[in-house]
């Protein structure tokens, strides 16, 4: 086999690696496999989507908030909330709003009142069914590959 077929197996069968951490760990041309915003962590597809301390500070919050937007908005249109705009990505959640009648209510990112401590009691999303009496807590968990065992010990922790 030539150099370019094996490198086309190894990409293929890599699929979480970056340029930069292929060029330096496979094919030894960059000395350096360090994350280019952090400098801390070899960059690859797993660090940049869920792990970069540097984008966890703004851009991995923005893109769970829109997430959530999206949710909030499919929700909405669900359970027959008037919205003001058309279109998910112009969507604003408001902290709450009503739907079929006042039977409903949709809660954005409320704290819920508990019997006992716990520390993380703001989920994302609260839909409240006046009545069937019931509710539904979302907590929307963006998380790598690496990072979903993490986050389903924290869950369990809060219940």
């Amino acid at each position: 086999m030539t150099r370019d077929i094996i490198t086309i197996i190894i990409i293929s069968t890599r699929p979480s690696d970056t340029k930069k951490y292929y060029a330096t760990k496979i094919l030894n041309t960059e000395t350096d496999s360090k994350c280019r915003l952090c400098q801390q962590f070899d960059e690859t597809i797993d660090h940049i989507i869920s792990a970069c301390p540097i984008l966890a500070k703004e851009q991995y919050i923005k893109r769970h908030y829109r997430l959530c937007a999206q949710l909030h908005f499919n929700i909405c249109k669900e359970t027959g909330v008037q919205l003001d705009k058309k279109h998910w990505y112009e969507h604003v959640p408001k902290s709450v709003e009503t739907g079929q009648g006042g039977n409903v209510n949709i809660l954005w990112n409320q704290q819920v009142q508990t019997d006992r401590t716990i520390p993380n009691n703001k989920p994302d999303i609260v839909i409240r069914d006046n009545e069937k009496r019931t509710c539904m807590l979302i907590d929307v968990a963006i998380s790598g590959d690496r990072n979903v065992i993490k986050k389903r010990s924290r869950e369990n922790s809060k219940i």
